[in-house]
């Protein structure tokens, strides 16, 4: 699947990434290029 954005060299942070919502746009930036931080309250 080619992404439709080129992230490549930029970082995300995406807050509330440990489901929903907050994992797909994770996985979605990675998928992307970006170098990405997930951060959330459940480890």
């Amino acid at each position: 699947m080619s992404a439709r954005f080129d992230l490549s060299g930029r970082v995300a942070l995406v807050t509330g990434g440990n489901g929903g919502i907050g994992l797909g746009i994770a996985k979605g930036l990675a998928e992307a290029g970006a170098a990405v931080a997930v951060v959330g309250r459940d480890p």
